[in-house]
């Protein structure tokens, strides 16, 4: 169950289009286009969280988001687009050529919220499949895997194990300081 998106059909058309433009300014200039909040309707000036993410014949090609709301939404967008194409460091700089085959979608998440448990599996018996995003974090490691990964990973026990791989701990790790956010978000995508 997808929550349903509160952002107009036409402000979800701008922010697709300010993360195109991002992009494509960043390929002809090697930083992100400006925007000005005050020039968008106020759903987009509002402070939020969102990722952008970037994928390539139905592959990963680049993915960078925000986990905590600081700046307006319309600047989120701007900076991730521009972070996904250029800076996520599991890939080289998108080129040119690249640009026409991308496929660019939004996600805008939620507060993080802070989940309580017990055990390991007590927290594997409270995730929601398809519906929560996850923020671990353990000392200095740190992973979050945004609720459309569930797609890939829908065993609740393997999507765990797999954000432990990717916040850098063993995958059986476990630990009472171990904390877990949940987060929903919204997505927005060219369908």
């Amino acid at each position: 169950m997808k929550p349903e998106l509160s952002y107009s059909k036409g402000d979800q058309e701008i922010l697709l289009d300010i993360a195109h433009d991002s992009i494509y300014h960043g390929l002809h200039n090697d930083y992100p286009a400006a925007v000005d909040p005050a020039e968008y309707s106020p759903a987009l000036q509002g402070k939020a969280a969102s990722f952008v993410t970037l994928k390539s014949a139905g592959a990963l090609r680049g993915c960078i988001g925000s986990l905590h709301a600081v700046r307006p939404l319309v600047e989120d967008v701007n900076e991730n687009a521009y972070s996904a194409a250029f800076r996520d460091p599991r890939f080289p700089p998108l080129s040119d050529r690249e640009l026409g085959g991308v496929e660019i979608s939004i996600s805008i998440l939620s507060s993080p919220e802070a989940i309580t448990f017990r055990s390991e599996q007590d927290l594997i018996e409270q995730l929601r499949a398809g519906i929560d995003g996850l923020i671990l974090e353990e000392g200095r490691f740190r992973g979050t895997f945004l609720p459309a990964v569930w797609e890939a990973l829908p065993d609740p026990q393997v999507f765990l194990r797999q954000l432990k791989l990717k916040a850098g701990l063993h995958p059986d790790y476990w630990s009472t300081s171990l904390r877990v956010y949940r987060y929903r978000a919204e997505e927005i995508s060219l369908a």
